[in-house]
């Protein structure tokens, strides 16, 4: 196989579920050839590193072996190899054991333990506190 735009061999190594998202993912600037940010129709050589930036993880992938269509996932050592530093790895276990703290506060579900403190503030209130008065006559 002579050339391959970078965006078909991520989507064909299943780096990426689907082509456009392997487009998009190019046209963002997260994804780089030797530390240069990549357009979608740049073509690959063997031996080429791909970087992937995934938040908070940069994956990096030696092109083994030009590939235009997908292949089964048990095929693809046969066309890239996993060159990523262990550390992206533990970047993203750390975040993984972290939780939700990336979760910008008020945005989303409440945690349990926001319920919890919502819940305390609840009880704290006087019961005999009347924030309006519905005696007052409205005309």
């Amino acid at each position: 196989m002579g050339e391959v735009r970078v965006d078909k061999w991520l989507w064909a190594v299943r780096i990426f579920k689907t082509r456009s998202l392997a487009t998009d993912a190019c046209k963002k600037g997260r994804v780089s050839i030797g530390g240069v940010t990549v357009k979608p129709s740049r073509t690959l050589q063997r031996g080429d590193i791909v970087s992937v930036r995934k938040p908070p993880v940069e994956y990096s992938f030696r092109v083994v072996e030009l590939l235009s269509s997908r292949v089964g996932a048990k095929r693809v050592p046969e066309f890239m190899e996993n060159v990523t530093p262990a550390a992206q790895y533990e970047l993203l276990e750390l975040q993984r054991i972290s939780g939700f703290v990336d979760r910008a506060k008020g945005l989303g579900r409440p945690t349990k333990k926001d319920r919890r403190d919502l819940d305390q503030f609840a009880e704290d209130m006087p019961e005999d506190l009347d924030l309006f008065d519905w005696d007052e006559d409205w005309d």
